[in-house]
């Protein structure tokens, strides 16, 4: 029922609240969010993922392979291992090939016989890899061992054209394409998962409350003694060896709710897009602030000057200049001791201060001082 409430909630503010006060009411929404469950906030130490990379060619192309020396000696080599021997000094130059690299990630209980998504990117100066089919590749890992091989048919979502005079026109990136299901697996990667006699649950987000509170919750279901913190990030659970019984045990660990702790008071600042987040603890102390804005226009004309008919003067163009400065009217805003979120949004939109406005305001308050927070420019 409270997600309901929080539902309708929500609703009324898209609809009936300005922009411009949207971020006082997520502060008030986010009392209503649920406690989060283990899984979404930990991993489970030695189950992990796994990077694989192999080294290809792409066949089948309509003239846009490359023409790199790499692609060539990759193409001689294949052909040698059908049997066909290119004669020394003679360049195929295949139009239609293209080196690539397949990269994908193998999860980490997959057996021999599942299938994985490639993606497959062009290494030379193929400009698309659209209608290619990849040949079969080894996919290796860090210990240089094949763990999956690769091939099929691709699939790319964007696409180019030119002309004869040099205009191209492209639409998303035709050098990058992904086979569904194109690799299979062949060999396991072994994990810690039935090791020991203890699990380790590894915080997303370490922050030694945070920990504190899962081992409580964990004591509480299991009986004291049962969980215990090893850092602000790892969190050791006594666990049954058997493995069938193991994966029961966890299954129901990962589904205890959990409720984070709040995270530290910071300003999050995206310099490229003008996005400012404030975060819930942020604090200013007294402080007085100005801030103005200076408009500068210039604007240039071109004056013709004509002689009359049959004066045998020469048309005269002079260039006319306008230089216009605007300045807004600055207003000047009080910050009291303690000051919340919502005030802050409050005096700041009270002066209409711009993103880029409110940037050089926060980074000023920081710098006097009082700004009770972190900046975080990403």
């Amino acid at each position: 029922m409270a997600v309901l409430r929080g539902n309708k909630i929500m609703n009324l503010v898209l609809k009936k609240v300005p922009a411009v006060a949207l971020v006082c009411m997520l502060s008030l929404l986010s009392q209503l969010s649920l406690a989060d469950r283990l899984k979404d906030i930990t991993s489970v130490a030695g189950v992990r993922h796994n990077q694989l990379i192999g080294y290809g060619l792409v066949v089948g192309l309509d003239g846009t392979g490359d023409k790199t020396p790499f692609t060539t000696q990759t193409f001689k080599n294949m052909m040698a291992k059908f049997g066909i021997v290119i004669p020394p000094g003679v360049d195929p130059k295949p139009k239609n090939v293209a080196a690539v690299v397949i990269h994908a990630e193998l999860s980490p209980f997959a057996k021999p016989g599942q299938t994985l998504d490639v993606t497959v990117s062009s290494l030379g100066d193929s400009k698309s890899l659209r209608g290619g089919t990849l040949l079969i590749t080894p996919l290796k890992g860090l210990d240089n061992q094949v763990y999956a091989i690769a091939q099929g048919n691709l699939v790319v979502g964007g696409f180019g054209a030119g002309g004869s005079d040099g205009s191209r026109i492209t639409v998303n990136v035709p050098s990058v394409g992904r086979i569904p299901n194109g690799a299979t697996v062949e060999r396991t990667v072994a994990n810690g998962f039935a090791r020991g006699d203890t699990l380790t649950f590894n915080l997303n987000s370490p922050d030694f409350t945070t920990a504190k509170r899962v081992s409580d919750r964990i004591n509480q279901l299991l009986g004291p003694g049962s969980a215990f913190t090893l850092d602000a990030a790892s969190i050791e659970v006594m666990a049954p060896r058997d493995v069938s019984k193991r994966v029961s045990f966890l299954s129901v660990l990962e589904n205890l709710e959990i409720e984070p702790a709040e995270s530290t008071a910071k300003v999050i600042i995206n310099s490229r897009t003008g996005t400012i987040v404030i975060g819930k603890h942020v604090r200013v102390t007294p402080a007085a602030i100005t801030h103005g804005s200076l408009v500068v226009t210039i604007s240039e004309n071109l004056n013709v000057s004509q002689p009359a008919p049959f004066s045998e003067g020469e048309t005269v163009v002079t260039p006319n200049t306008d230089i216009d400065i605007e300045q807004d009217a600055s207003r000047a805003f009080v910050f009291n001791p303690g000051i919340s979120l919502n005030e802050i949004v409050t005096a700041i939109n009270q002066v209409g201060a711009a993103p880029g406005d409110l940037m050089a305001i926060l980074e000023a308050l920081k710098q006097a001082g009082a700004l009770k927070a972190q900046i975080v420019v990403i």
